[in-house]
């Protein structure tokens, strides 16, 4: 398909760069086919049945964009992918002059060697340190990596280090936040405990090729980089048991479904998984695991408006985000927020 289809304007003053001063009090779009309804997050019971499963990602956000210095010139580097044994993958700002085996030092005493130049400003990189010394000189040396539409508006401060996180986050790994998950509170996840609404957690670590912009012109041709996820065996059977029973599996972000959707096999059977995934859902994607996605709005000409576009409609999500505009909903990751039911349920 052309990514011009996926193309629409969007006022820069509705892209949100704080979020809600309640992560519960934003509002939800609830697009059930041709309808839509304004409501606030703290409805989002009302839309959920009893014997119902919400996923959660509970990866969390480490502080993963570095400066430093490569002998005198000055080298950023956003980490995307942890390859074990302080090796990762990284974007690196600029890449042209880095050349394999290049030492970058970064502040208390943290240095990467370059292991490997990829493609588009990619390298692999490892660390002097791994581990749990690694975690601690990056919490020095490192900030949070807030997404580009918003660290180019604003400096990022100590209030990131709260609002990019969810609550229930504990798995270190991610570089961007599951930000659908940024709206919950345990008020809420109360609330729907009382409906009957089931709860368990997967861990997508989202990477930085999240916010890469497209830059070819049909969707077949566009690489995703890999992101690492885990399924339990427990949450398979759960999702299992959930559709043999006929309730909906309700994914909480397009991270827990991607995930679900590449751990569940083409007669709708969800295995435990623990590997890398590169999956992109596009237009004419047939869903195997998700019924409802709970998610954010998204950038024009990217895989997320992408893959809600496969999931709910690519007519029903040109509309939907056609009245979201119109009635002034704020954007992107620390936005306001959207429920959407799967096209063959409607």
């Amino acid at each position: 398909m052309k990514v011009d289809q996926f193309d629409f304007e969007l006022p820069k003053e509705l892209i949100a760069l704080r979020p809600a001063p309640q992560r519960d009090g934003a509002r939800l779009l609830v697009v059930d086919g041709e309808a839509l309804n304004d409501k606030m997050v703290t409805d989002l019971p009302d839309f959920l049945n009893p014997g119902d499963l919400m996923i959660f990602n509970d990866t969390r956000v480490i502080p993963a964009r570095l400066s430093g210095k490569r002998r005198d010139a000055k080298i950023e580097l956003t980490l995307h992918m942890n390859m074990s044994g302080g090796v990762w993958k990284a974007f690196a700002k600029p890449a042209k002059k880095l050349k394999s085996d290049d030492v970058i030092l970064f502040d208390g005493g943290l240095e990467c060697r370059v292991l490997e130049k990829g493609d588009a400003g990619e390298v692999t990189i490892k660390f002097n340190q791994s581990g749990d010394q690694l975690k601690e000189a990056l919490n020095g040396a490192g900030v949070m990596p807030l997404p580009p539409y918003i660290a180019s508006q604003r400096p990022v401060d100590e209030q990131d280090k709260q609002d990019y996180q969810t609550i229930y986050s504990i798995n270190d790994g991610a570089v961007a936040a599951p930000t659908a998950g940024l709206h919950f509170t345990d008020k809420l996840q109360n609330a729907l405990a009382q409906k009957g609404v089931r709860s368990a957690y997967v861990t997508l670590h989202v990477g930085a090729g999240t916010f890469l912009p497209v830059k070819v012109d049909d969707t077949d041709d566009h690489k995703m980089h890999e992101e690492y996820g885990e399924i339990s065996e427990e949450v398979a059977a759960l999702v299992n048991e959930t559709h043999a029973c006929g309730k909906r599996v309700v994914a909480v972000g397009t991270t827990s479904l991607r995930l679900l959707e590449a751990a569940t096999d083409e007669n709708g059977e969800t295995h435990p998984f623990a590997a890398a995934t590169d999956i992109v859902i596009t237009p004419g994607y047939k869903f195997r695991a998700v019924d409802i996605l709970m998610t954010n709005f998204h950038l024009p000409k990217s895989t997320l408006f992408m893959l809600v576009s496969a999931f709910a409609g690519s007519d029903v999500m040109k509309k939907a985000y056609k009245h979201a505009i119109e009635s002034a909903y704020r954007f992107y990751s620390y936005g306001d927020s959207s429920i959407l039911f799967r096209r063959e349920l409607v």
